[in-house]
């Protein structure tokens, strides 16, 4: 199975109602995943069951599950009904991840929909057979998810974006709303492997356009204020 490019990505990041339909997509190809596991067992009487791993708490990713109970509803899956739908978060301790992995490994879930990078690490830790399926990431080669983008391998899928190279076009846009800002603040969690990147890009960025850039590291909610 090929990633999608990170132009279809990049298209489709124009508002938050696009990302939300984006979440369907991803939830067609855990389905078509899921399906596929279904038929290689030869037990279709059984009930599919998806596993869905995040880093962050349910409540955070109400709308994305949302989205993803719908793309489900779409293709004739209704969980409760004809699907099961693990959830496992981890409420931003991200220690806790490998055990959240390994318990929905343990539940022999048909496959793993990792909703963040540190949660597709701890997927990817737990299982080497059980589908994975990602939410975008700004370079999985370079993580060490998958081989290469026209063919991954192993059991890991998703979606490849443009997050480093965008934080350019970023500050463009905020130079051309605000023409006279001087001095942007960055939060960031410097846990997430794509963080890293992000920064780099945004520091070439901000030093051709003029710009100052703020650091400031954001590991949980608390943090914020």
């Amino acid at each position: 199975m090929k990633l999608f490019p990170s132009k279809f990505f990049s298209e489709k990041r124009k508002s938050k109602f696009q990302n939300l339909k984006w979440v369907g997509i991803v939830a067609i190809g855990v389905t078509f995943a899921m399906c596929g596991a279904v038929a290689e067992a030869q037990q279709p009487e059984k009930v599919p069951r998806i596993g869905f791993l995040s880093a962050s708490s349910t409540s955070a990713q109400n709308a994305l599950l949302e989205a993803f109970r719908q793309a489900l509803r779409d293709l004739g899956y209704v969980v409760g009904q004809n699907v099961a739908l693990e959830i496992r978060a981890a409420e931003g301790n991200y220690d806790r991840l490998p055990d959240l992995a390994a318990e929905l490994v343990r539940l022999k879930v048909d496959v793993i929909f990792a909703a963040s990078a540190p949660a597709i690490k701890a997927a990817k830790q737990a299982t080497g057979t059980i589908p994975i399926v990602f939410e975008t990431l700004s370079d999985p080669v370079a993580d060490g998810f998958v081989a290469n983008l026209a063919r991954p391998g192993g059991n890991l899928t998703g979606l490849a974006g443009l997050a480093p190279e965008l934080s350019g076009k970023r500050l463009e846009l905020l130079k051309e709303v605000v023409p006279g800002v001087a001095r942007v603040a960055v939060l960031l969690n410097p846990d997430n492997p794509n963080a890293r990147r992000l920064l780099k890009e945004t520091k070439i960025s901000a030093q051709a356009l003029g710009m100052q850039l703020q650091v400031l590291e954001v590991r949980h909610a608390d943090d914020l204020d």
